[in-house]
């Protein structure tokens, strides 16, 4: 297996720190929001990568944190009236009914900043006593970025080019404009921790750096996450880590590329900012999982409607050709396959390689999703009523196991109206007798919006799923 592995900008082959096991950590979102399409990409990319790894038979404990303790969090709970425990416990839990919808599977372990402070000042003191860390006078803690000899090595930034004032805010307490915060004093009004330099809160990088050492270990194998992290986050992660433990942070990084919608960066200034919710809106989730596994995680993604609905249409393939596979299953007999059905399992077998290739060679998943449709098409032709249970149970099968590990449900959902929509028909049959047009028009407007298309006959209300 090869992953490309941002530090060294090469594939390399996956070999484990701990033979059998795999440690991954993957930057979680800060929970002041609902989240963006963006968030959802790392969230879906590393949870595929996650389900390869168990399928290749790996022991996979996955972290990926919350960041619940911000300066946006904060601004949001005093523009609320609120505190801001309550707005990140909000939207963390908005953002699991999300990654539940795109079927990401819940972290091994989410661990919050607010719960790990305690090993942020113990981590912070070490790099104090180290000489890597200095406190000011009004208990402000900053990193000697300079102290560290091979800051740099993950963004290829070299020290001296990063012009002051650019990147790095001057501040006149700082030794140098490089340095960056561990920890910094309370403002009135924010939530605070006690700790030896003052009251106060910690700076961002040093959050993952103590979350990955508690949950994976000094040394872990893949550390994930968007491309606008490499610098300076997870070069920062790479110098306080690496200086408070002695050895190696992580030995695999690996960083997905940006996803712009319409060829133009993703912006509310730009009026094309979408939230996963508003996607769902439109949209099945599992199409915009689909969606983001069509192209390999570390090219640029251009998001579209054109593209969304030929995602919609792709998956539906898939969908349909194992739902058909199923209603064979279900209706064949236990008698074993013939001569002729195991060299057609054979072959198929060939599109599980072909799929494993992509897969091993950087996590491919634009070519593994080929492979899927080279077994659809073949399973199309293949399956007939009448073949053996044995053949049709091994066929579905694989088709299964492959969708599984890309995250794709195959399962239909429940066509049954539920409850509300049910009552909402009748609401707007009701708006109709009344000659409420306006209501009546807006009811079908919002079933529309969910997915849900009524067609007005001679013999009532006909609807259908969009």
């Amino acid at each position: 297996m090869k992953i490309y592995n941002t530090l060294s900008k090469t594939k390399e082959e996956f070999v484990p720190v701990r033979e059998g096991k795999v440690s991954m950590y993957v930057c979680g979102p800060t929970v002041y929001n609902l989240i963006h399409i963006g968030n959802a990409r790392p969230m879906i990319i590393f949870d595929t990568v996650r389900r390869y790894m168990e399928y290749k038979g790996y022991d996979v404990n996955y972290v990926s944190n919350f960041t619940d303790v911000d300066d946006k969090i904060i601004a949001k709970a005093i523009a609320e009236g609120v505190s801001a425990s309550e707005i990140s416990e909000k939207y963390i839990a908005e953002c699991k009914k999300d990654m539940e919808a795109m079927n990401v599977k819940p972290a091994t372990v989410h661990p919050l900043a607010t719960r790990e402070i305690d090993g942020m000042i113990e981590m912070i003191q070490t790099l104090i006593d180290k000489g890597y860390a200095y406190v000011v006078e009004d208990g402000t803690v900053y990193y000697r970025t300079r102290k560290f000899k091979e800051y740099g090595k993950l963004s290829k930034k070299n020290i001296d080019e990063l012009e002051a004032g650019k990147r790095i805010a001057i501040e006149e307490q700082k030794e140098d404009a490089l340095d960056f915060v561990l920890w910094k004093p309370k403002k009135e009004g924010e939530p605070y921790w006690e700790s030896p330099w003052c009251e106060g809160r910690p700076g961002w990088h040093i959050e993952c750096s103590v979350m990955a050492k508690k949950y994976l270990g000094e040394e872990i194998d893949i550390h994930a996450g968007g491309e606008d992290l490499i610098f300076p986050h997870h070069e920062n992660e790479i110098a306080q880590s690496e200086a408070a433990n002695g050895k190696p942070f992580a030995k695999y990084w690996m960083h997905n590329g940006f996803l712009n919608i319409d060829n133009r960066k993703m912006s509310k200034s730009l009026g094309n900012f979408f939230t996963v919710r508003d996607i769902s809106e439109k949209y099945d989730l599992q199409v915009l999982r689909f969606f983001m596994l069509s192209a390999h995680y570390r090219s640029p993604l251009n998001f579209s409607a054109d593209l969304m609905e030929a995602s919609k249409n792709g998956l539906e393939r898939i969908v349909t050709a194992a739902q058909r596979l199923k209603e064979l299953v279900d209706s064949a007999g236990n008698d074993p396959m013939d001569e002729k059905e195991q060299a057609l399992l054979t072959e198929s077998e060939g599109f599980v390689k072909k799929f494993e290739a992509a897969m091993e060679d950087d996590f491919n998943t634009a070519d593994g999703v080929s492979a899927i449709f080279e077994l659809v098409k073949f399973a199309n032709s293949s399956a007939q009523a009448g073949q053996s249970g044995e053949f049709l149970r091994a066929l579905y099968g694989m088709l299964a196991k492959l969708c599984d590990i890309m995250g794709i449900l195959i399962e239909k959902k429940e066509q049954a109206l539920d409850e509300e929509i049910e009552r909402l028909i009748e609401e707007r049959q009701e708006a109709r007798k009344a000659r409420d047009f306006a209501k009546a028009d807006q009811i079908r407007n919002d079933l529309l919006a969910r997915g849900i298309v009524l067609e007005d006959t001679r013999e009532g209300v006909k609807w259908k799923r969009a």
